[in-house]
Order: C-alpha cells, then structure tokens, then sequence
C-alpha cells in the first residue's frame, strides 16, 4: 500500500476493488470503488470501520502493518452495510479485548448479523453528542439514520477537526483512479442518498455545522471537503 498517512495519527487503512462490476450487484463502476477504513493512534487506538469481504486479506494486512504490533482498544461501528461491517466479527475474535462502540441500533441490528462474545460487556453505546477520549484526541458522535440505513452514525475528531462521514458525501470508483470526481460523486449521491439527504434535515444541520478540515467517507476515494460542498449544491438546486 502507498503512504497511508492522513496526519500524524490518522491513517488510511482500506483497500480498492478494482475488480468489482457492480456496486450493490447494481451500479456500474467501471473505475472500480474503495473500501475505506481508518486508524487513530493516540493513548487508545481505534479502528475506524472494517471493508468489505472482497478485500478481506489487504485490509488485514494494512491494519496489522499499521498497528505496529499494538491491539486496538476500539472499533466504531458507524454502518452495518457488508461494504462498511463485514469483518466486525472478524475483529472481535482477534482482539477479544477490544470494545465496540456503536448506537443503540447498531446493537439493536448486530446480532441479526455477527456473533460477539460477551457483547453485552464489550459494547459502548453513544447517544447523540457523546463524546470518547482517545488521549490528544476525542471523538464526537452524531446520528445519521437513514444515510442511507437506521443505525447510520458519525464521527468528528475535534482536535484535528476530521468528520469520519460514514456513507455522507460518497463517491465512486478507486483511490488511484484518475477521473473527474464530480461526476461520480453526484452519480453516487443520486443513487445512494438522494431520496433521504434533502428530507433528513436534522442530519443535515449537524453535518453542515461541523466545520471540518476533512471528510473521511467510508465510501469515496478522495480526502478533502469539496465533496460536501458539491453534494450542498445539488441539494439546494433540487428544492427550487
């Protein structure tokens, strides 16, 4: 894997499918998609999301590498999707002292899913605005249902000023891709998130009043805000 450093702490620990037809056995990728999940490194270490089952083995092999023989204290769960959760209880098994943080959905939805050993003492619910120290760095949760499942949440690192989107401002095709992203974003978001993203207003308040440095989508290939910026536009324009 290329230099996986997003910031000091932070790194980039998913994986592109490049060999993959459809997204979701229907939308065409012909650039491919990534699966991406994160890594924060502080006094307790987090793992941001687990991929998809495709590239099981790649995204294993980033995360040990960049855990440097350190086990992770935590996993948020910010979306029960295959593409986002299959390797959950994967990651439970591994390291069986790692605590899962989720919502009360999340927990809700997780056994329909996964077998967790001794979830009950294992598992950290968060409410909206709840917050989690890591040490220099803490995690503020907001809900997000229905972008685009039930138990949606995400994630704000405040001292970097870093919103962990979950499926929120989303886009096609792998991280290597050369392409013009505009385009795939708004083929995204109008298959993925178009009929919730307008109406879901108190989501949208919160995500807007984040005034974040940079947006790490679990389901996009590009680093930086502009997405969120395009995906405002397009929202606004189908109100008029």
């Amino acid at each position: 894997m290329k230099n996986n450093q997003i910031t000091e702490n932070i790194f980039y620990i998913g994986a592109d499918d490049k060999d993959i037809d459809l997204f979701e056995s229907q939308y065409k990728v012909p650039n491919g998609i990534s699966y991406n999940s994160y890594l924060i490194k502080d006094e307790k270490t987090v793992v941001m999301d687990t991929i998809d089952t495709r590239k099981t083995e790649e995204w294993l092999q980033n995360l040990e590498n960049t855990l440097e023989g350190k086990s992770p204290d935590y996993l948020v769960i910010s979306h029960l999707e295959p593409d986002h959760a299959y390797n959950v209880e994967f990651l439970a098994k591994k390291y069986p002292e790692m605590k899962l943080i989720g919502n009360d959905k999340t927990f809700a939805f997780l056994p329909q899913f996964f077998e967790i050993s001794d979830l009950e003492n294992r598992k950290i619910v968060v409410k909206e605005g709840d917050e989690i120290c890591l040490g220099k760095h803490t995690l503020q949760f907001f809900m997000a249902p229905m972008v685009h499942w039930p138990e949606v949440m995400v994630a704000y690192e405040k001292s970097e000023k870093i919103l962990f989107s979950a499926d929120a401002f989303g886009k096609f095709g792998s991280l290597d891709t050369n392409e013009n992203w505009e385009d795939e974003a708004r083929r995204y978001y109008i298959n993925i998130v178009r009929e919730i993203w307008c109406t879901s207003s108190n989501v949208a308040k919160e995500i807007g009043d984040i005034r974040s440095k940079k947006n790490l989508p679990i389901t996009w290939s590009n680093f930086e805000g502009k997405f969120g910026i395009l995906y405002w536009k397009i929202c606004y324009l189908e109100q008029l």
